[in-house]
């Protein structure tokens, strides 16, 4: 069975940005060295959802 992209490691740039999304958004826990790229995807969309509702992360006070 062949692998899709969304089934391979997250990329170095989505590692950077989930792991700055994760802090902003006060969830270390979701950040992890292994996720897949889809996995990485849909956290980051999920955070950034967050961040919206709740406003500016809080570097921008």
């Amino acid at each position: 069975m062949l692998a899709t992209d969304a089934d391979a490691l997250m990329t170095p740039d989505q590692a950077v940005l989930l792991r700055q999304l994760a802090i902003d958004a006060y969830e270390p826990d979701a950040f992890a060295e292994r996720l897949t790229r889809g996995e990485a995807e849909l956290r980051i969309a999920m955070l950034r959802a967050k961040l919206k509702r709740i406003g500016e992360p809080p570097h921008t006070l």
